[in-house]
């Protein structure tokens, strides 16, 4: 039982480190952020572990890690609200053409990601191309474009 404590005291920390974060923590992970990530998941395994190195210990712990992933799906599906806090809403950080700057600051997204963002997803070059640039609750950058005159 106290594996089960622990994984679920470590899950539960974990969730509420990365949802203080950020939603673009995690969306596009550079080599410095990944390597950080593994340091994470080594330090936080020795938690969850302690002296118990044995194969039952690590299906439990298994299990228990998966259990608490299916019954956040499970209430992030029947309460919105858990589902909000979890994940945030998509957030406009650019509206026809002008950033919010407030926004950026607070999502850490700077004016070069959304460019980048709108050159990959819709070929647009300048930030007066965009009608929206919207933050996704997975990080990513969705770029609506202006309408194109006809």
């Amino acid at each position: 039982m106290d594996a089960v404590i622990r994984a679920f005291a470590v899950y539960m920390f974990l969730l509420i480190v990365f949802r203080i974060a950020g939603k673009r923590t995690l969306a596009q992970t550079s080599s410095f952020e990944l390597v950080l990530l593994l340091i994470i998941s080594e330090t936080v395994q020795q938690a969850m572990v302690d002296d118990d190195h044995s194969i039952t210990n690590g299906f439990l712990l298994s299990l228990t890690l998966v259990s608490l992933s299916i019954a956040l799906s499970w209430l992030k599906q029947h309460f919105p609200k858990v589902d909000r806090w979890l994940e945030e809403e998509p957030l406009i950080i650019l509206e026809n053409g002008k950033p919010h700057k407030e926004r950026l600051d607070k999502a850490r997204v700077n004016e070069a990601e959304i460019l980048a963002a709108a050159r990959r997803l819709q070929g647009l070059t300048r930030l007066d191309e965009i009608k929206y640039a919207i933050l996704e609750s997975n990080g990513e950058i969705t770029i609506v474009p202006k309408q194109q005159p006809s």
